[in-house]
C-alpha cells in the first residue's frame, strides 16, 4: 500500500487529472482510499486485500472527520477519492444530503447489527461508546462511588472533579453533548441547557480536545491531572492495560455505562468514482474478518462484523451499554451549529 500523506486541498487542483472517465476496465486498478488522520491498521493488512484482488490502495489522509466531509463536498463534481473510511454518525446527514456516495449493499452486512446500519449508502466498519470514564483509585481514595447516571455530576460531592472536552472542537465533546440532549431534550423542566448550567455551577472543566483532557486533567491511569471524572472512550481501560508500563493485570478506570453516545463509523464508494467494481471490492474486504479484527488494538473501537473475535484485552476489559443514547444523523446536521452554540452560551456565561 502506497501511504501518501498529502493534504486533499492540493490534490483539489489536480484531480481533474486523476479521473478518468471511461468505464472500469477488468483488470487491476488504483483505488484511492480517503480517511480521517486517525485511521490505522496493521502493516500488511491492506496489502493482503492488494494480493488477492491486484488492485492498489493508494492512501489520502484528510485530517479529522469534519475535514474530510467538507473537502469531499467541495470535490465532489470529481471527487479525489473512490472511497471514504471514517464518516461517522455526526457527519452522516450533510454527506447524505450532499449525495456523496453511491448505493451498496455489501454482502458481509449479513453480519452486521442491523442497529449499526443507518442508510443504504454507507457501510458500517467499527462502533465505539463515548462514555465517562473514572479513575477507581482517586474516587476511592475519596470515598466516593463512581457517578451512576449524569445527573450525579451536578450533586456537590461530585463538584470539581469532572473535565470535559469542547464539542466544537472535539469529537467525543460532540458526542457527549449528543448524549445530554438525548437524555434530556430540550423541553420540559429540566433541559438539557438547565443540565449543563447546573455542571457549570458544579465546577465543570471544559479543554479543547481530548488529550488534553485524558493525559492532562484526568487523574486515572496515565492521566497526570486531579479530576477523576472523564470525558472518553469505552474502550479507553483495555488501552490503560495494553500499554501500561509497568505492565499491570488490572484497569486502573472504569467506564460509566449511564450517558453513552455510540459513534458508527462507515465506508461510502464515492459517487462518481471511475473504479466502482473495485471500489465494492475493497468495502467487502473492510467487513471481512481479516481487516475487522484487525480495528481493536489499532483504533481501539469494535469491529461491526459479529463474528471478528475480539482481543482479550478488549474482552476482559471493556464493556458495552445496552443502550447508547442515538440522535438521528440528520437531526444532528440540523442542529449542530445552533447546539454548540447555545452549549457556549451555558457555558461561558
Amino acid at each position: 500500500m502506497r501511504r501518501l500523506g498529502i493534504a486533499l486541498a492540493a490534490l483539489m487542483l489536480v484531480a481533474a487529472g486523476c479521473a478518468d472517465d471511461t468505464p472500469e476496465d477488468e483488470g487491476p486498478q488504483t483505488i484511492r482510499l480517503v480517511t480521517h488522520d486517525s485511521f490505522y491498521v496493521s502493516e500488511g493488512t491492506l496489502e493482503q486485500f492488494e494480493a488477492e484482488t491486484g488492485h492498489t490502495v493508494e492512501h489520502l489522509e484528510a485530517g479529522d472527520a469534519g475535514t474530510m466531509v467538507n473537502q469531499a463536498v467541495l470535490t465532489k463534481d470529481n471527487p479525489v477519492a473512490d472511497v471514504m473510511f471514517g464518516i461517522d454518525n455526526t457527519f452522516l446527514g450533510r454527506a447524505l444530503d450532499e449525495d456523496l456516495f453511491e448505493e451498496y449493499e455489501s454482502p458481509g452486512l449479513a453480519d452486521v447489527p442491523d442497529s449499526l446500519e443507518l442508510d443504504s449508502r454507507v457501510t458500517p466498519i467499527d462502533f465505539g461508546d463515548v462514555c465517562l470514564n473514572y479513575d477507581i483509585a482517586g474516587l476511592a481514595g475519596m470515598g466516593l462511588e463512581p457517578p451512576s447516571t449524569l445527573t450525579d455530576l451536578t450533586n456537590p460531592e461530585y463538584a470539581g472533579l469532572l473535565v470535559v472536552e469542547h464539542p466544537g472542537t472535539s469529537s467525543p465533546g460532540l458526542a457527549f453533548l449528543l448524549a445530554t440532549i438525548a437524555a434530556f431534550g430540550e423541553d420540559g423542566d429540566y433541559p438539557w441547557q438547565s443540565f449543563w448550567a447546573d455542571l457549570v455551577a458544579n465546577d465543570v472543566l471544559v479543554t479543547a480536545g481530548w488529550e488534553d483532557a485524558y493525559y492532562g486533567s484526568f487523574s486515572g491511569g496515565s492521566g497526570e491531572g486531579d479530576r477523576p471524572i472523564v470525558v472518553s472512550y469505552a474502550s479507553s481501560p483495555p488501552a490503560e492495560v495494553i500499554y501500561a508500563d509497568p505492565p499491570v493485570t488490572e484497569a486502573p478506570t472504569g467506564v460509566v455505562l449511564a450517558g453513552c453516545f455510540r459513534q458508527i463509523e462507515f465506508a461510502g464508494i464515492l459517487a462518481g468514482t471511475p473504479v466502482p467494481n473495485a471500489a465494492r471490492q475493497l468495502v467487502d474486504f473492510m467487513l471481512g474478518l481479516t481487516f475487522q479484527e484487525d480495528i481493536p488494538l489499532n483504533m481501539f473501537v469494535f469491529p461491526a462484523n459479529e463474528n471478528a473475535e475480539l482481543p482479550d484485552e478488549f474482552v476482559r476489559y471493556t464493556q458495552i451499554p445496552d443502550n447508547p443514547a442515538a440522535v438521528a444523523p440528520e437531526e444532528i446536521d440540523a442542529n449542530r451549529s445552533r447546539w454548540i452554540e447555545e452549549w457556549i452560551e451555558v457555558v461561558a456565561s
